[in-house]
């Protein structure tokens, strides 16, 4: 078994599991929950907390970015443990609002895993599939 291997074993021991064992704490802060694992492809879940809404009580864009930033880079780590990939851009499309207590899920997906480069795409939808958000992201190696 390979590293990478070892890293997409270890992500799908945490699916369904409060805590996803990562080490980043804005990924304990928001709180989402793996269901799904695949070499770069990830599928989480989370509900929204009031601390993630805006004054009118709505899923804060920032957050909501935050939320697909956050699920682009483990789908990244699931290729590529040994080096760091800082985002380069991240492009959010905001199609729907959702409030406190909505259950959420995001996906993300690399679609070209090029030498120093990935290009990423993430949803975030409700259950029953209605889109909130649609994030493209570039990603860039940064060896460790």
């Amino acid at each position: 078994m390979n590293n990478q291997d070892e890293i997409v074993a270890f992500m799908r021991s945490r699916i369904g599991k409060a805590d996803s064992g990562s080490p980043s704490p804005v990924t304990h802060w928001l709180g989402a929950i793996l269901m799904e694992v695949d070499p770069g492809k990830i599928v989480a879940e989370l509900t929204v907390r009031k601390d993630m809404t805006n004054p009118v009580g709505k899923l804060h864009g920032g957050i909501a970015s935050a939320v697909l930033d956050d699920i682009i880079g483990a789908a990244v780590y699931t290729l590529d443990s040994n080096n760091f990939y800082a985002t380069v851009n991240l492009n959010v499309d905001f199609l729907a609002s959702a409030n406190i207590g909505d259950k959420l899920i995001v996906t993300s997906e690399i679609i070209r895993k090029g030498r120093n480069i990935f290009n990423a795409d993430a949803y975030l939808k409700f259950e029953d599939g209605k889109i909130i958000a649609h994030a493209t992201s570039n990603l860039y190696k940064i060896p460790k």
